[in-house]
């Protein structure tokens, strides 16, 4: 019986890993690898690789080129008006946000978190967008549906570049000349401690024929992974679209240059974002507008997400003003929650957010007792230790009476090796008699499984983890412990926890049950120390309630040491 206790053991410690690498792959935007879900209906293509996004289908003008500026209704070169710059650059600052505008159609091609250090240089800040050749991340916007302007035209800078000290928020503007007899101001509002900026498009018509464009918001990003990757985790990059119908889409970037990408494409509320490791950017129409949402590649190795929200039919020196928001900052999740409904999710626990929220929830409120986000996770686990004390005491209570009887069972085996029937029917009498179920150790550990699958992820998706110490050597809980001294106590203590628990009778899993831990620690030594750090706690509390289990249950404490021979 013991065997076959052991065999399930395994047969679900084998198939949890292949739902965990599954659910992985699909947590990053690819395929299932052992149980795939049936392909997705291959989304129409847009038309051509403009930068630009093709008009809706309601509209009857072509699309914008993805030129420059183009002409106007009456076939006259663009008015210029005052200071219009291709490719100017524009730095503006807050308190938080340090965002760089090119005069080219206003778009935001660069910008830095001033409260977020760069991981790899000290002296510099996070670079959410960027407008480097190869990395590419940008938000851009403009009106299509006609020969107006876009993304591509260039505008006129008009406002301050700095927030004044005591004010709360800095305006400025871009304006387009008059093309397609339309004009665009579009002004961005920055906010004091906030990293939601206000984006206002004011449509104006100075033409003599009514006109009806479009609105379009996009991002517009290269298709790699942010900074170094390690091997044993990932994190989903790419875009994602939220709707009231479909909640939470990821789109990755593979499937959108296959022509797989398969979302909400008609919607009246929701957002547009890009997602990486720790941060993210998105764009939101207000609500109840009704817009569709695209994503296509535009150019090698790069792909644009979008929204485009038609406007009501604006006469001759009429103007129509369309308010909308951009977000560009760090997944925090309290944060996010307060942006717009569905935001947070952004910080994708996967399948397991269900456990995973009221988790982060419960380790914020104890940070902000504690102060420390090292010491907040030892006592995260202490108390998720006491809420299942129960659950483990009945589980250790079941391996330490196992442990008593191992000595029985292993001469019971050797006895009866010849007669594996007569040997099972003698093992189940005797833990009948003893009052002993095999599985007791079992079913009280799966329970629990989910809870710590979910705090792994919570610690793994917090951006406050980022540059945050816990004592001495641990200046970063996101970054690998320089000195490798967590992952090597993380092994000794497994090791430990090992040679406490009841060796099985057969060698070969005996010799398992060693080689195991040993081959799992090689990951923990590129780990996140903040994760280290919560499985080196769970293995001290587990092996201390598990020696005080066994000298309470009169089985002295043994250590089973491998034998290899």
């Amino acid at each position: 019986m013991n065997d076959i206790r052991r065999t399930i053991l395994w047969v679900i410690f084998a198939f949890s890993l292949v739902m965990l690498w599954d659910q992985w792959q699909v947590h990053n935007g690819h395929k299932a690898t052992f149980f795939p879900s049936a392909s997705p209906v291959a989304a129409k293509p847009g038309a051509g690789a403009s930068a630009v996004p093709p008009a809706a289908a309601a509209s009857t003008p072509a699309a914008v080129p993805a030129g420059g500026a183009v002409a106007n209704a009456s076939g006259q070169p663009p008015v210029s008006e005052g200071a219009a710059v291709a490719h100017e650059r524009i730095t503006v600052s807050t308190d938080v946000l340090k965002l760089t505008f090119d005069t080219e159609g206003g778009s935001v091609i660069e910008s830095e978190l001033l409260k977020y250090p760069d991981d790899t240089q000290a002296d510099r800040h996070v670079l959410l967008f960027d407008s480097q050749s190869n990395e590419v991340y940008q938000a851009q916007s403009g009106l299509i549906g006609g020969a107006f302007p876009n993304h591509k035209t260039p505008m006129a800078f008009g406002g301050d570049k700095t927030l004044a000290d005591g004010a709360q928020q800095l305006v400025v503007t871009f304006t387009s000349p008059v093309v397609g007899g339309v004009k665009l101001v579009r002004t961005y509002t920055l906010t004091r401690g906030s990293y939601v900026i206000g984006v206002r498009n004011e449509v104006i018509n100075d033409g003599s024929q009514p006109v009806r464009p479009q609105l379009y918001v996009q991002l517009v990003r290269h298709g790699a992974e942010p900074g170094s990757k390690t091997p044993f985790y990932s994190t989903f990059t790419g875009p994602a679209f939220y709707t009231d119908a479909k909640k939470y889409q990821k789109v990755s970037f593979g499937d959108i240059e296959k022509g797989k990408a398969e979302f909400v494409k008609q919607a009246s509320d929701g957002y547009v974002a890009m997602v990486q490791h720790y941060f993210a950017s998105a764009w939101m129409f207000a609500p109840d507008t009704p817009h569709d949402n695209f994503a296509r590649q535009i150019g090698p190795n790069l792909y644009a997400a979008g929204m485009i929200a038609p406007l009501a039919e604006i006469a001759p020196g009429a103007h129509q003003a369309v308010d909308t928001r951009l977000f560009v900052g760090p997944q925090v999740e309290t944060m996010l929650e307060s942006v717009t409904p569905g935001l947070e999710l952004v910080k994708d626990y996967g399948w397991v957010t269900i456990a995973a929220k009221p988790l982060y929830w419960l380790l914020d409120q104890i940070h902000k007792v504690l102060g420390n986000w090292g010491w907040s996770i030892v006592a995260l686990v202490l108390l998720l230790k006491i809420a299942f004390y129960w659950l483990n005491a009945k589980a250790y209570g079941s391996m330490a009476k196992m442990k008593a009887l191992n000595p029985k069972i292993t001469a019971l085996r050797e006895r009866l090796k010849d007669k594996p029937q007569q040997m099972q029917m003698e093992m189940m009498r005797i833990y009948r008699e003893e009052k002993v179920n095999p599985l007791g150790g079992c079913l009280p550990m799966l329970v629990q499984i989910p809870v710590f699958i979910a705090l792994y992820w919570v610690l793994l998706s917090s951006v406050e983890m980022r540059g945050a110490p816990w004592i001495g050597w641990v200046h970063d809980l996101s970054a690998k412990d320089p000195y490798f001294i967590l992952p090597v106590v993380m092994t000794m203590t497994t090791l430990l926890q090992t040679a406490l628990n009841p060796a099985p009778p057969d060698p070969m899993q005996a010799k398992m049950m060693w080689i195991m831990p040993l081959v799992f620690s090689v990951m923990f030594f590129m780990f996140p120390a903040g994760l280290v750090l919560y499985y080196v706690t769970n293995n001290l509390l587990s092996i201390a309630q598990q020696w005080i289990i066994n000298k309470r249950m009169g089985v002295p404490p043994q250590f089973n040491l491998p034998k290899f021979s």
